[in-house]
């Protein structure tokens, strides 16, 4: 834990009313974004709502999908912590990254009320960043109605000791060349270099956005189930509410806890009706209780593996399917991975900031994962797909488009392994985790959506998220025509 915030002074109040009317800040720059054609902008309001029903597929979609269907037997999505696009892929060549001069420097600066005037984004050359707060009110402040200026002040007004406490000698490695938070720095190809190699050989995804505007806890509920709620009645699904925050949820979510929590329906329900095979892989042994405790001190945090208290997950006896990364290395090595798999962090790898954990660990855990899956006899019919969970604080420069009362959140860096990649594509298509399950739908269960109106437990999540118009396709990214790509085998510490 880092130390608590001390009592704000004088000179910070003076600073933020001088900047208020001072100083340029950051905003959107979509001068790059290439528009997906028949999509609205990023922002535009929502038209699909609980019952719209899929708009029948184009032609040449349906060529695409049928195409998919028989090349992808296994797709694989990996989800790490805490970081957003601009602090991993703001420079990568092509990309929406940080707006920069011809000169290769940051055009786009955010208010620092302790410096008193605004300061930009710096190159951080440093494995340990402790980023900043992202709970629900953090994410609106950051992007502050659009201006995207908000991530200082931010954390600033929460216990990042090292935002608050610059004249601490041990803060000096957390702040930049001005004496900015870290919240401000980006990094590399010379840091994450593994990363980046994916990314030039395969598909980056510029425009992945968080699916709520929230931390992790609800990111993850929407990685499964495309919504996040509290229920007053765990076998009710209708009575369920929206809810960003979920404060003390994760506490309940202990191995001693004998009960569920959430009773609306998750993806999982959908495959189990279809047959279609999963694994959720958390932690490094076995099992659905013993990987998940709260305190995060051992195997997998709670808040990353929510399938054991989704109430039809224990109702259809799928807890055997919640496994250990042991299994998964087992699975791929001997090309019997499920259609479906996620992969969470253990405690360590997850890159989390603030945590004492090196960006080094957690890609050595994804280069891993990824060279097991290319190493084994399954790799000509896989896709493998990389994110993380929430912005963690850091800087974007980009505004999160509104869908409903709940998202989307700040922008993370995300991209595609396949054989079947259009290698060196950036996909500037808006994207979330709900792209994710549309695939999943798409590809293994004919279509179907999480959908209140058309499934037999009905609930009162605000949107079917997979049908939003402004939501990006997945198909796009793939060639089904081409030779596949080899397996690109790396070295996890590069």
């Amino acid at each position: 834990m880092v130390p608590g915030r001390p009592h704000r002074t004088l000179v910070v109040a003076a600073a933020l009313a001088l900047l208020a009317g001072a100083c340029v800040t950051a905003t959107a720059d979509t001068s790059r974004t290439t528009p997906d054609p028949g999509r609205p902008a990023a922002g535009s309001p929502p038209t699909t709502s609980p019952g719209t029903g899929p708009v029948p597929p184009a032609p040449e979609r349906l060529t695409r999908l049928e195409r998919a269907q028989s090349k992808l037997k296994h797709l694989i999505f990996i989800v790490q912590e805490n970081r957003s696009f601009d602090h991993y892929f703001g420079t990568f060549p092509g990309a929406e990254g940080i707006p920069m001069t011809e000169a290769g420097k940051p055009k786009v600066c955010v208010p620092d009320p302790i410096l008193g005037r605004c300061v930009p984004p710096y190159r951080s050359r440093s494995q340990f960043h402790q980023g900043g707060p992202h709970a629900q009110r953090h994410s609106r402040a950051d992007v502050n109605g659009g201006r995207m200026d908000g991530f200082i002040r931010t954390a600033i007004d929460s216990p990042v000791y090292c935002a608050d406490h610059r004249d601490d000698p041990k803060c000096e490695a957390y702040l930049g060349p001005q004496g900015q938070p870290d919240v401000m720095g980006y990094v590399t190809g010379k840091e994450i270099p593994n990363y980046w190699r994916y990314a030039r050989r395969f598909v980056l995804q510029d425009r992945m956005f968080a699916p709520a505007d929230s931390w992790t806890l609800p990111a993850h509920l929407y990685l499964v189930s495309a919504w996040a709620a509290r229920c007053t009645d765990p076998y009710d699904p209708m009575s369920c509410s929206s809810d960003l925050e979920l404060n003390g949820e994760h506490e309940r979510m202990k191995a001693n806890d004998p009960g569920p929590i959430w009773a609306w329906t998750d993806i999982t329900y959908l495959l189990h009706e279809r047959g279609v095979s999963w694994a959720y892989y958390v932690g490094n042994d076995t099992c659905a209780f013993e990987c998940t405790t709260a305190n995060g001190r051992e195997r997998t945090v709670s808040q990353q593996n929510p399938l054991p208290w989704f109430t039809t997950v224990r109702e259809n006896d799928q807890l055997g399917n919640i496994r250990g990364h042991d299994e998964y290395l087992e699975a791929a090595r001997t090309g019997t991975l499920p259609s479906v798999s996620w992969v969470m962090p253990y405690s360590g790898v997850g890159e989390h900031p603030g945590a004492g954990e090196p960006i080094w660990k957690g890609q050595r855990h994804v280069t891993r994962i990824v060279n097991a899956a290319m190493r084994g006899p399954d790799w000509e019919e896989t896709a493998i797909f990389v994110t993380w969970d929430d912005w963690g604080g850091f800087y974007d420069h980009v505004v999160p488009p509104r869908v409903d009362g709940n998202g989307y959140g700040i922008r993370v860096p995300a991209f595609m392994i396949s054989p079947w990649a259009r290698s060196g594509m950036i996909d500037h298509q808006v994207l979330s985790f709900d792209a994710y399950l549309k695939l999943i739908e798409d590809l293994f269960l004919d279509g179907q959506r999480l959908d209140p109106r058309t499934m037999s437990r009905p609930d009162p999540r605000p949107t079917v998220r997979e049908e939003l118009p402004i939501l990006g396709d997945l198909l796009r990214e793939f060639d089904f025509t081409q030779e596949p790509l080899p397996p690109l085998i790396l070295d996890p510490r590069p």
